[in-house]
């Protein structure tokens, strides 16, 4: 058997392998770690900037934050529309695992009914998942308790505090004032449009009508921000920065509060609309429209019902009458058409027509019926406007022509719109043989030209309109715009309103103003004048013009009766009138629809109680100069 002999181990062998093998290992250690350290320094130096606001973005949220809305005064500084403070309940979707089951524990917890819980599901389609949907708009104290006492059982929902919208005065001022409600999809696709969408980041509502729609730039305010450190959760820990916002301004209106619940007052149960402005400058001291609403029911979420009922409602209560109602205006127009007729040369101030008590066109059989049916006699241009004599307008309209009425009526403002600071308003119906061929394709006929000279056929204005025609005959031409602004309050000071005038009406005779002018004084103060009963006694001097205006035709045979003619179709009573006579600082408009009764015996007095009011104590009214 042959012994193995062991091997000489190579000792230099393997010194020098574990050697190389040292410097291998060594070579890859420090690359492995230069490779590290390299990183290091990317992630620590070269990127600090880049990862320290990402983290920073995880770990801070910026907070838009609303800002608070303008006030709204009356001229004599009582608060027209102010911000009040309310518990909301609001809930972010994302953070809610169960939301079918939370909304149900809650609705059973806070006795949420069915439509807030479909108005919460509309909201919540519109919103962002990661955003808050307002649950309840308004916590009473019992809701708040009992969810405070629970809250932790809700992750997700929470008591937030907001300011809302509030009109103390509810549907007294509805149709001037406007109102404010939630943004909708228009409201946000025309902000986005005008470059202004990040200014609203946080606000949830917004001017609809009125002077809030109107002024909604000056009332809105600049947005501010803060950022805020959150946890994991999303939970707010402490504010680290914060950049306030910037309030609304401040609005003061001409309203006189107290004149404009006394307008409501008059008017009463009545469809129409009251109108009182200062001629000399266009300050609208009381505008109101019935029927109305209450304006709190949108800043405060209006509901399905409620909002259906005015919809649906036959008296048309979201109708601004003022500004939007198209009415004949019947007789009141007849100091602008006499004084149409005396600068056309149709008529002088000597001219007289016999009134039989109707009117007939030559070659024609129908007669044109004047009020009184047994006629007036012998009529001129005054006694035509004290006594409102129809016939003698007859005439004087065929001789003047539409075309030259319709030319002339353009420059009081009939036919075009106002320029009110309100977005509400419609421009009527002035016509003309070419406006009806456009409208109908028809010819003008001789008969409709009758028609207008007592404010009758295709001729209808607004209040607003008879409001700045008016002014336009006491200011002998001068036309000033309607408006509410008075001043506009930023940081303690008081800026005034511009008071604009639209081009005036200019008379080859400025004594053809007095003509009309004195006529209507005699309206009031004449034995035959027609407002005669009403301003029986007043300690001022006026003047004024009666208006009745049918609202359907009569039958050439036919008599009109009111108390038996269904409510609807009976007539409208209207009255324009202006004091004190020498220097008028009140136009009164009044207009009363479907009545029993003229404009004699129901719109002036109306218009007597009002100025009785406005005239009594100047502490009630406040300063009647501008």
């Amino acid at each position: 058997m042959r012994i193995r002999r062991s091997t000489i181990r190579d000792h230099h062998a393997e010194t020098a392998l574990f050697g190389r093998r040292v410097v291998v290992s060594l070579v890859i250690v420090v690359a492995v770690f230069g490779v590290l350290l390299s990183n290091m320094y990317q992630l620590q130096v070269t990127q600090h900037q880049s990862f320290q606001t990402r983290s920073n973005d995880n770990r801070i949220k910026v907070v838009p934050l609303a800002p608070n809305r303008g006030i709204i005064y009356d001229r004599e500084g009582r608060i027209l529309a102010e911000n009040r403070p309310v518990l909301s309940l609001e809930l972010i979707p994302e953070r809610v695992k169960d939301l079918g089951g939370t909304l149900a524990r809650l609705a059973d917890l806070l006795g949420i009914n069915t439509e807030q819980l479909l108005r919460f599901e509309r909201n919540r389609q519109r919103e962002r998942r990661f955003e808050q949907v307002i649950l309840l708009d308004q916590l009473n104290q019992e809701q708040a308790a009992i969810f405070a006492a629970r809250q932790h059982e809700f992750p997700g929902v929470s008591i937030e505090a907001r300011l809302v919208r509030h009109y103390p005065y509810g549907e007294t001022l509805t149709h001037a004032m406007g109102y404010v409600a939630k943004i909708n999809q228009r409201d946000a696709q025309r902000l986005k449009e005008q470059g202004v969408n990040a200014n609203y980041a946080a606000t949830r509502t917004i001017g609809k009508l009125g002077v809030e729609a109107y002024y909604e730039e000056q009332l809105h305010g600049t947005v501010g921000y803060q950022q805020v450190e959150v946890d994991i959760h999303g939970r707010s820990l402490r504010t680290l920065a914060i950049e306030p916002p910037i309030p609304g301004q401040d609005l003061v209106l001409e309203i006189d509060i107290a004149l404009q619940q006394k307008a409501q007052e008059i008017l009463g149960e009545s469809r129409g609309s009251i109108i009182v402005m200062d001629p000399r400058d266009g300050a609208l001291l009381a505008m109101i429209s019935q029927p109305s609403y209450d304006p709190n029911w949108f800043a405060q979420g209006i509901s399905v019902a409620q909002y259906r009922g005015l919809l649906n409602s036959n008296h048309s209560p979201l109708l601004n009458r003022a500004t939007q109602g198209g009415y004949p205006p019947a007789s009141t127009i007849k100091p602008q058409l006499a004084i149409v007729g005396l600068e056309e040369g149709i008529i002088t101030t000597d001219t007289q027509i016999w009134d039989p008590g109707w009117f007939q066109i030559k070659g024609i059989d129908h007669r044109y019926r004047d009020w009184l049916s047994w006629g007036h006699g012998w009529v001129d241009v005054d006694r035509a406007i004290v006594e409102s004599c129809d016939t003698f307008y007859y005439d004087l309209a065929l001789n003047l022509g539409i075309d030259t009425i319709s030319e002339h009526m353009v420059g009081y403002g009939f036919g075009q719109l106002t320029g009110i600071d309100i977005g509400e308003e419609s421009s009527a119906v002035m016509p003309s043989r070419g406006w009806k061929r456009a409208r109908f394709n028809q010819p003008w006929y001789a008969g409709e030209t009758v028609s207008i000279g007592i404010g009758q056929s295709y001729w209808t204005v607004t209040p607003m309109q008879l409001a700045v025609a008016t002014a336009v005959v006491v200011n002998r031409g001068k036309r000033p715009v309607p408006r509410f602004l008075r001043a506009i309050r930023d940081a303690g000071i008081e800026l005034p309103a511009v008071h604009e005038q639209r081009d005036p009406v200019q008379l080859n005779n400025p004594e053809n103003w007095s003509v009309a002018l004195n006529a209507m004084e005699d309206v009031v103060s004449s034995i035959k004048g027609t407002a005669r009963t009403a301003f029986k006694g007043a300690t001022y001097t006026s003047g004024g013009k009666t208006g009745t205006a049918q609202v359907r035709s009569i039958g050439q045979d036919e008599e009109y009766d009111a108390e038996t003619t269904a409510e609807k179709y009976r007539d409208n009573a209207m009255y324009v009138g202006y004091a004190p006579a020498d220097a008028p600082e009140m136009v009164v408009i009044i207009t009363a629809e479907n009545v029993v009764g003229g404009g004699g015996s129901v719109a002036a007095p109306m218009a007597r109680k009002l100025m009785d009011f406005y005239f009594q104590d100047d502490t009630v009214v406040g300063e009647h100069a501008p």
